[in-house]
């Protein structure tokens, strides 16, 4: 060390070719050396002209790194003497220090009665890649998205009105984008509504865990198809939710079975019109049956269409929320599938009585999403764009659709992938005596990912199969991914 003129920092490396600036990446290499001991207190730091030439940088470029850890309290620096690390860390000590020092203690942090008793309950969440390939679900085909239009609107909208993008915004979401979402859900859903009844955010998750903790007490039970959406069950256990799993077969959600393990239930979730993950349709008659079980117990029901503008037919499935003359149904829906997954932007439509609790609700504690990315979306909206990009893509999923159910024909016997009328994804029915988890494991193994039906089930169904998702995997990849199934030795 050369104490003289400071300690030599030559271990310092900077890469060039990171999107962080040389400024930053040398204030926090100077910082990590700091905190992780390599600098003591008292220690001087190099002269600002020695650490430029030594780390082939500006001057400039050094006073500002060294500026950074002064306003941190990190270093001080003496008129005539130099700069040295500051008196203040004299009693600081980085965890390796103090686990060097100190036994280990493993000791579990207190949580609260709801999350440590719903944790025996949360359906598996096993982290699935979620990259281009076969058979990723839930991914839109980001490849198709129009990202030109996209980069021109969030360059209009970040050189416009800081204070517009910047600040809070409006508690409930964009005035300018729950417009937007009301004319798309009439012209594309057929359901009549105001921008009042809609409430931005951040995700379909975020609206259940907001609903279940605006209506649910804690043991509150909650209808929930069985198999179902894990994630919103999760969001609905959270809140303090008794999960009670009720069968679906062809027409939707059986009600009689709900009737029978819950006839005093406070909330039904369900999606019908594209059921997680089987794919069925909710008939009309099972609709009247659950609106008026619903009405028989004052509860209510969330409809989640996450992906209900995509059908492959003339004639979108209507929502359930537009058969609803009780003001029961709040639909929920999201922009992950029909635009891409990192804008965690979703809605919630009430009916109008409960627009005063949820106003109240927005206020006072719920935030929602970025106001510019809300603004964005509703010029997007409001420029043709979105429904441009709706139509294609619906193309598109069909055409890879079909390169599913044809590259299927490969599997007879073993696996039958079922027919299904929209979004990007479906189900297959694996033969007797399968074992759905075997296939899943050999098929990771050689690059191809699938989700276990069970993966879906509260309780177990009697019944193995699998999940196929089929948006961000082109013909070609949908090909060699059945070429690989069909070698598996658990297929065989």
């Amino acid at each position: 060390m050369k104490q003289a003129s400071g300690a030599l920092l030559s271990a310092i490396k900077l890469d060039r070719n990171s999107r962080r600036s040389i400024s930053v990446q040398l204030y926090m290499a100077l910082r990590d050396i700091i905190l992780s001991g390599g600098l003591r207190t008292g220690d001087r730091l190099p002269a600002t002209r020695t650490l430029a030439r030594e780390a082939g940088v500006s001057r400039t470029t050094v006073i500002d790194a060294i500026d950074r850890l002064a306003a941190e309290g990190m270093v001080v620096s003496r008129v005539g003497a130099g700069t040295f690390v500051s008196e203040t860390l004299e009693h600081q000590r980085t965890p390796a220090e103090l686990h060097a020092s100190q036994p280990r203690r493993d000791i579990a942090p207190r949580l609260s009665a709801i999350v440590a008793g719903g944790e025996r309950s949360y359906a598996s969440r096993t982290w699935l890649p979620h990259e281009a390939r076969a058979f990723v679900t839930a991914l839109p085909a980001l490849d198709a998205f129009p990202m030109a239009h996209w980069a021109r609107l969030s360059a209009r909208h970040l050189r416009g009105n800081r204070g517009a993008v910047m600040g809070y915004g409006q508690p409930k979401g964009l005035e300018a984008l729950r417009k937007a979402i009301a004319v798309h859900l009439g012209a594309m859903r057929g359901i009549k509504c105001d921008a009042e009844q809609i409430f931005i955010t951040c995700g379909a998750q975020h609206a259940f865990s907001l609903i279940g903790r605006l209506f649910l007490n804690p043991g509150s039970k909650v209808w929930m198809e069985n198999p179902g959406a894990s994630g919103a069950r999760n969001a609905l256990i959270s809140e303090g939710a008794e999960i009670v799993p009720v069968d679906v077969d062809e027409e939707g959600i059986v009600v009689s079975d709900g009737l029978a393990k819950a006839p005093d239930f406070r909330l039904a979730f369900v999606t019908p019109s594209h059921q997680q993950p089987l794919g069925h349709v909710m008939s009309l008659q099972r609709r009247f049956e659950l609106l008026k079980a619903a009405e028989a117990a004052r509860a209510l029901i969330i409809e989640d269409d996450y992906d209900g503008e995509f059908y492959y037919g003339n004639v979108a499935q209507p929502a359930l929320c537009s058969t609803d003359t009780e003001d029961r149904v709040m639909y929920v829906g999201t922009f992950s599938k029909s635009l891409f997954p990192a804008l965690r932007l979703g809605f919630v439509l009430v009916p109008e009585r409960m627009i005063a609790a949820f106003d109240r609700m927005f206020q006072l504690w719920a935030s929602g999403p970025s106001t510019a990315t809300q603004a964005i979306v509703a010029d997007f909206m409001d420029e043709g764009h979105f429904a441009t990009h709706i139509r294609m893509m619906r193309r598109l999923y069909k055409a890879r659709y079909e390169a599913l159910m044809e590259a299927a024909t490969c599997l007879p016997g073993t696996l039958r992938v079922r027919e299904t009328i929209g979004g990007f994804h479906t189900c297959a029915d694996l033969a007797a005596g399968i074992d759905e988890r075997r296939v899943v494991s050999e098929a990771g193994e050689r690059g191809v990912i699938l989700a276990p039906l069970g993966r879906y089930c509260l309780v177990p169904q009697g019944r193995s199969g699998l999940v196929f998702g089929f948006g961000t995997a082109t013909p070609e990849d949908i090909q060699r991914g059945m070429r690989i199934l069909r070698d598996l030795p658990a297929l065989r």
